[in-house]
């Protein structure tokens, strides 16, 4: 499956986003999908993991409360809803599915080319 991740950019602290990522090629409800994030100088780091069907869900300590995960099989296409930004959300974002049924914070198979994001204090 290929996937195209989008909306990012600058905001202010406090602020919020929705990414969003577009699947094609495969059969998307298939795929667990999952969010990751690379800040600066840092490594990956596992934000948010949604199953096939979109019943469970699971986050980071560092993202709960603020983000949420979310898909549409019949538009292919997964979700990220950043509320409350903080300056140290600022990373590149990313895109991954897997083939699985568990929510797993490694072993994605496709990733997409990464969006960044940037929060200002």
């Amino acid at each position: 499956v290929q996937l195209q991740a989008s909306g990012g950019g600058l905001v202010q602290a406090g602020g919020s986003l929705r990414l969003s990522c577009a699947a094609s090629g495969g059969t998307f409800s298939m795929y667990q999908m999952g969010w990751f994030r690379q800040a600066p100088g840092k490594g990956q780091e596992f934000v948010a993991g949604i199953s096939r069907s979109g019943a469970v869900k699971r986050y980071a300590d560092s993202v709960k409360g603020r983000f949420t995960i979310s898909r549409d099989n019949a538009k292919n296409a997964v979700d990220l809803l950043m509320n409350s930004l903080k300056p140290e959300d600022t990373a590149v974002y990313y895109c991954a599915a897997r083939i699985g049924a568990a929510i797993a914070d490694s072993g994605y198979d496709s990733w997409g080319q990464g969006t960044p994001v940037t929060v200002s204090s």
